[in-house]
């Protein structure tokens, strides 16, 4: 799909895009953020609830499930010191999240497969770790917040390159168009926000000298979150359906879409 330039205005309706109305991205910011912005509300409230002191120190491994049973990996004994896991008699004894309430254990199963969920990176509330570490905490803050914006900014463009850009003013997009730098302009957004999680984590986990910190990993979690929850949007969004035609998507400096 290609940009070409026309002095016509045709198709234009109610909107920017050219259409009488944006429900549909209205609708995919709102399931999609709301999901994000729910897990996020429910990783503080699961440790203030349960019991205090009764979710111990954790140390797993990302992708895996490390504290369903008694037997999973994460209730042996590893050792301090590795790159995961540890001594969990030490740190305060076995946790089994599917002995949890089913709200509770969604939670804790969720935080589970997808976070390491090393103590020493995570927070504690009523004296329970929580179920993801702080950078996830910074991930799902971004990811609703980027759902926000392009919930209240987004408009579907057909591509997913034009729906993501439509976030901004037009006015602001008028030297992309005219030489057709739209999917530079996307990576290179979405770049600034995952790089820096991306080189803070690294070289966490390549040189031992370097060991982040809560700050870092939270505002960095935050910026890929956000570029997350943008792009997811923008590609949900982006439905050439609802044109007639691709010449009919209205773009910034007067570009028209062409199928090639």
């Amino acid at each position: 799909m290609s940009v070409g330039n026309s002095a016509a205005n045709g198709g234009v309706m109610g909107q920017k895009n050219g259409l009488n109305n944006r429900r549909h991205e209205i609708k995919i910011s709102r399931i999609l953020g709301g999901v994000a912005f729910a897990y996020l509300v429910l990783c503080f409230l699961a440790p203030y609830l349960l019991p205090s002191d009764s979710v111990p120190e954790l140390s797993g491994r990302a992708n895996a499930i490390d504290y369903a049973f008694e037997s999973s990996w994460g209730n042996s004994d590893h050792g301090d010191g590795g790159i995961a896991g540890h001594n969990q008699t030490l740190h305060g004894g076995d946790f089994v999240w599917s002995d949890l309430n089913p709200i509770w254990a969604l939670v804790y199963g969720f935080g589970d497969i997808n976070c390491h969920q090393k103590h020493e990176r995570s927070w504690e509330i009523n004296g329970n770790q929580m179920p993801v570490c702080v950078r996830d905490i910074g991930i799902f803050l971004g990811f609703s917040l980027g759902c926000l914006v392009f919930g209240l900014r987004g408009f579907n463009r057909w591509t997913v390159r034009d729906t993501f850009l439509s976030a901004f003013p037009d006015k602001w997009l008028l030297e992309i168009y005219q030489k057709d730098l739209r999917m530079i302009a996307m990576v290179s957004i979405i770049g600034i926000g995952i790089i820096p999680m991306g080189v803070d984590g690294f070289t966490q986990l390549l040189l031992d000298s370097y060991e982040s910190n809560n700050f870092l990993r939270i505002v960095t979690g935050l910026g890929a979150g956000f570029v997350g929850g943008w792009w997811f949007c923008s590609a949900f969004s982006a439905r050439p359906k609802f044109f007639e035609e691709a010449a009919l998507v209205s773009l910034p400096a007067d570009s028209r879409l062409v199928v090639k």
